[in-house]
């Protein structure tokens, strides 16, 4: 066969495919749910664009302080159409989710104010931003104390401890949707919504903030949709359907909103400034195609899943989960398992495959973490790519896949090196 041959070409040995498609007939109609859900959201997103009447002007340029820039002004009432916020904040500026998180938090908290997590730890990159390891310019510098409460055992929420947790101090509780460096479940947005409810029944006029991060549009509804005050994630990831060079949002309550960007830029300033460059057009069209995208990564995702859950790996999700976000973790045990692993992703890639990742010390991480990401743009995780950190219990986090085809790929090249490595055997 001519796919064979090509699959050989790319240094895939007929036992592996072999291996692969036997696991993919089996996921037949779990793709074709996929198909059903990037359609719906593919029909909000073109609604979202006819009703603020997108244009071709909107993708001219500006530079300078961006004055009346039209396009960045509607493509923040695209956002809030497409996510059914009052508001949203979508620049080039926000240069990373992090970054974004930070804007969003920095904007609507002051001194003496408690966040409140109770979700437990969350992302590596925040805990600089908090001030849970010291770092200079934290929200616990500037008088922000926080806490948090950790999930129970089985994932679930420990609504008792929450309930002691928020007090007359709490302003705000951030709630992270993806597992991060963990092996926790990924929150749906049933569970964000049961989790906001109870939130607010306790203290109505908290402000509950989504790091939605790796979760937009693998479901029909966003945290928006359930009450989150404020939803925050970056355009290298899911909405900016790799076609984003930079870029993060924040979409939400109006004022919240405008309290962000009176951070992002300046007091008195706020939205009104802040040139686009001519990234408007990509912003629009990553948006647009966003939702095709991410169904081809969730599918690479529940591929690896059934793939290495067959091999006697611990995966989470496992391989008949529903899923809330495109990120698939394999536990491996062992330093050398996540190695193999993250160099057979970089194999696979259309950019650098030649170059072989090794782990090193990364700002704003504990431990080495080994990265392996050949993407047209630099670090997008929304293109094929896998992480983790150097430590126990050894699991790497892989996600992305511009198409599914290619996130096949690199889940298949992936098993060739543990395969070659002497991991991983295949009768």
């Amino acid at each position: 066969m001519e796919l064979d041959q090509m699959y050989e070409q790319l240094g895939i040995s007929s036992k592996v495919l072999d291996f692969g498609r036997e696991i993919e007939k089996s996921l037949k109609e779990r793709f074709e749910k996929i198909d059903e859900t990037a359609e719906y959201n593919q029909l909000k997103v073109l609604k979202a664009m006819q009703d603020n009447r997108v244009s071709d002007i909107h993708f001219a340029a500006t530079t300078g302080y961006g004055y009346n820039d039209l396009g960045r002004d509607t493509l923040e009432s695209v956002y809030a159409s497409a996510f059914h916020g009052e508001s949203a904040l979508v620049r080039p500026q926000l240069i990373s989710g992090t970054h974004a998180l930070h804007i969003a938090l920095s904007g609507n908290l002051r001194p003496g104010d408690e966040l409140l997590s109770p979700v437990g730890k969350p992302y590596d990159t925040l805990e600089e931003v908090i001030g849970i390891r010291e770092s200079c310019g934290s929200l616990k510098e500037y008088g922000v104390v926080y806490r948090q409460v950790d999930l129970l055992e089985d994932g679930s929420f420990d609504y008792d401890n929450i309930r002691k947790a928020i007090n007359e101090k709490t302003k705000l509780v951030t709630i992270q949707r993806s597992k991060g460096y963990a092996t926790r479940p990924t929150l749906s947005v049933e569970r964000i919504g049961e989790l906001i409810r109870f939130v607010k029944e306790v203290k109505p006029d908290v402000i509950c903030m989504v790091d939605n991060c790796y979760g937009e549009f693998v479901e029909k509804i966003e945290p928006t949709d359930v009450g989150a005050d404020m939803i925050v994630g970056s355009l290298i990831k899911n909405p900016g359907g790799g076609l984003a060079p930079i870029g993060g949002y924040i979409v939400g309550r109006q004022d919240c909103i405008d309290r962000a960007s009176y951070r992002l830029s300046a007091p008195g300033l706020g939205k009104e400034v802040g040139a686009s460059l001519g990234l408007n057009q990509s912003f629009y069209q990553g948006l647009f195609l966003s939702p095709t995208v991410v169904a081809g990564a969730l599918k690479g995702a529940i591929f690896a899943a059934n793939v290495y859950e067959k091999l006697g790996f611990s995966v989470v999700p496992d391989s008949k989960e529903s899923r809330h976000d495109i990120i698939q973790a394999v536990t491996f045990g062992t330093p050398e398992g996540v190695i193999a692993f993250c160099q057979g992703i970089q194999a696979a890639a259309p950019v650098d495959s030649f170059v072989t990742p090794e782990p090193w010390a990364m700002p704003g991480y504990d431990a080495d973490v080994i990265m392996a990401a050949g993407a047209f743009v630099q670090g997008s995780s929304i293109e094929l790519s896998a992480d983790g950190p150097i430590k126990p219990p050894y699991s790497v986090f892989f996600q992305g896949g511009l198409t599914w085809y290619h996130a096949k790929m690199g889940i298949l090249k992936s098993l060739q090196k543990l395969v070659e490595a002497g991991i991983v055997t295949l009768q």
